[in-house]
């Protein structure tokens, strides 16, 4: 079971990950590129290249989660750009990027 707490350490990968891996391409991609032991206690999220979706990969102590979130319209909007690999976030922040309304493309 998944708790979110105000003490759950969450980092958000920045760049867009490839969204066909599964659980164990995500774990890799926390050893490989992010630097971080998968098993830590600590909830890995992700955001696909066109930005409709987020996955979080957290790991319960007998076995990993991986969540998805898929936009029905539009796109997430407030995911944080730059350089770095990852950043830290705090569980309020999270719940409010994913109950944010998108940004929705008006043709």
């Amino acid at each position: 079971m998944i708790l979110l707490t105000t003490n759950t350490p969450i980092l958000l990968a920045i760049q867009p990950a490839d969204f066909r891996c599964g659980i164990d391409g995500f774990v890799a991609i926390c050893r490989r590129q992010l630097a971080q032991d998968p098993r830590s206690g600590i909830l890995f999220v992700f955001i696909n290249r066109n930005k409709t979706m987020i996955r979080a990969l957290s790991y319960d102590g007998t076995g990993f989660w991986l969540m998805t979130k898929r936009l029905s319209k539009g796109k997430f909007a407030h995911w944080p750009s730059g350089k770095k690999a990852i950043t830290a976030m705090q569980a309020k922040d999270l719940r409010l990027l994913l109950s944010a309304a998108p940004r929705v493309k008006v043709n």
